[in-house]
């Protein structure tokens, strides 16, 4: 689940700064992008599993949900179409992201944001008014675009206007609205599913519109931060913004010191070269593998498809929805968890924890199906159904908590800036892929592969919890530019690709 932000660009010292309401303000209307990604990913798995929507443009798929007794419990919803209305949205996203990544650089984080809530009320249009399956897919892919650009300007912009103390915990906000966005779009989702009409997929799809136009007006609203201003050569506007969002007049210390790092960052004539550098590949090895072990924890898969994945064990429509929405609470409670703990208990323990838990919490939903879910029949007693819910709870919690905003946020403090923007292109490209791959996938998997699915994914958390404990070292508390004394030249295996910094600033592959 893409979320969270990178790096603090003015690095990581004390300076003197306050928590002005105008930083407050800035970052709750900037991280409305998280709303409105959410929104997307919660709202695709309801409105595919509405009799209505399925009648009108997956009939095949309507037809095998009508039968009884003739289906496969696993396999009713199998069907590529199907799958492309929701995973469409992460292939826009994937290519939109290295446009994206220009904007925000030479035009700035807001007016990127602006052009992402533009794309956003434009798909949501598409998509609400939708006739055909085209219409519907042009208005996933216009939302998709929407998801690239909000995703590489909006943590930008976080994590560039917050003061350096509680860079952690604004960073997780824009993971906490992805949250709060997929609660509210199953809330929707029982609602409009009871609409009489045979319309309510419409009144889903097309109340994406409040978040959208949340981030279009957000954007129009809050200023650029500093480091863009800086960037693009404006430095007396950035340096009264910087005065204006720090809430203190002696800036100095800290404007001087983002004007020195964008210096160094325009010396960079080639970025995603200098990403490949020897001294910037424990960073690269560890943004990438925490994107793919992102999706491949399953909780995509359950968040899209939970309306889908209750029915197939026997819910009926309402029940199913109303477990959607108790496992979207949980994603929006355990994510505030999280932004309690990640500065105090640090980002090691939380990832260490979660993999134990996501582990055992998959195990015993692939043990009960396995046991009670049988091709074409289905044994689910009402304790064992309550148990799965239990399950999927347990899981959706442990990387709420964990993987979700820390598969960000830890990339986030590790990049040097001269890497920072190619560095982000590529987590987000990556997770964007992966993303995609696992929505079109997901639901030919799930028939082909039954209730193995989720061994498949306890699986993947034994490998990337091995990772974490070998591989993935504490940043907690350790400032931006002390990453390489102090994290990397200490590691037991990174150290090896520092050897040559000092000697060789310019890096050798």
């Amino acid at each position: 689940m893409a979320g969270g932000g990178f790096g603090d660009a003015s690095g990581g010292g004390d300076f003197e700064a306050k928590i002005t309401p105008l930083v407050i303000i800035s970052c709750i209307m900037a991280a409305s992008g998280g709303l409105m990604f959410g929104y997307d990913v919660g709202i695709s798995g309801g409105v595919t599993s509405m009799p209505h929507f399925q009648k009108k443009f997956f009939p095949v798929v309507y037809r095998k949900t009508q039968e009884t007794g003739l289906e496969s419990n696993y396999c009713k919803y199998d069907n590529q179409g199907l799958q492309l209305f929701t995973s469409s949205l992460y292939l826009a996203a994937l290519i939109s992201t290295f446009f994206a990544s220009y904007t925000t650089r030479l035009l700035g984080r807001k007016l990127t944001m602006l052009i992402a809530g533009i794309f956003f009320v434009v798909g949501t249009v598409f998509n609400a008014a939708a006739i055909n399956l085209l219409m519907l897919i042009i208005g996933r892919i216009l939302l998709g675009c929407g998801v690239g650009f909000a995703n590489q300007a909006v943590p930008l912009f976080l994590s560039e206007i917050a003061p350096t103390r509680i860079r952690g915990a604004l960073n997780i906000l824009f993971q906490l609205n992805i949250t709060i966005g997929i609660l509210f779009a199953n809330l929707i989702n029982y609602g409009t599913n009871k609409i009489t009409g045979g319309y309510g997929w419409r009144v889903s799809l097309g109340l994406a519109g409040i978040p959208a136009g949340l981030l279009t007006l957000g954007s129009l609203i809050v200023v650029d931060t500093p480091n863009s201003l800086i960037e693009r050569g404006k430095l007396e506007e950035g340096k009264a913004v910087l005065k204006r969002i720090r809430g203190v007049d002696n800036v100095d210390p800290e404007f001087l010191e983002i004007v020195e790092a964008s210096r160094v960052a325009k010396e960079v004539k080639n970025p995603f070269q200098n990403l490949l550098k020897r001294r910037n590949r424990p960073q690269l090895i560890i943004a990438v593998m925490m994107q793919v072990f992102q999706q491949f924890t399953g909780i995509n898969a359950v968040m899209f498809y939970a309306p889908v994945l209750f029915q197939t064990l026997g819910f009926k429509s309402d029940a199913s929805l109303y477990s959607a929405v108790i496992t979207g609470a949980v994603n929006v409670l355990s994510t505030v968890v999280s932004i309690y703990f990640v500065d105090k208990a640090g980002r090691r323990i939380l990832l260490l924890e979660a993999g134990v838990q996501m582990f055992l919490s998959q195990l015993v939903v692939a043990i009960v199906m396995g046991l009670r879910v049988q091709e074409h029949s289905n044994n689910l007693t009402p304790g064992l159904a309550i148990l799965v819910v239990v399950m999927v709870c347990s899981f959706v919690s442990s990387f709420a908590w964990s993987w979700g905003p820390l598969g960000w946020l830890i990339p986030s403090e590790t990049f040097p800036l001269e890497a920072r923007s190619a560095g982000q292109s590529v987590a987000v490209c990556i997770n964007m892929l992966f993303t995609f791959i696992i929505a079109q996938a997901f639901l030919s998997m799930l028939c082909h592969m039954k209730f193995g699915i989720f061994l498949f994914f306890c699986a993947w958390v034994l490998v990337m919890t091995i990772f974490v404990v070998f591989l993935i070292p504490e940043t907690k508390g350790v400032p931006i530019e002390e990453m390489t004394e102090r994290v990397w030249k200490q590691h037991w295996f990174w150290k090896r690709f520092m050897d040559d910094f000092e000697d060789d600033p310019k890096g050798h592959v």
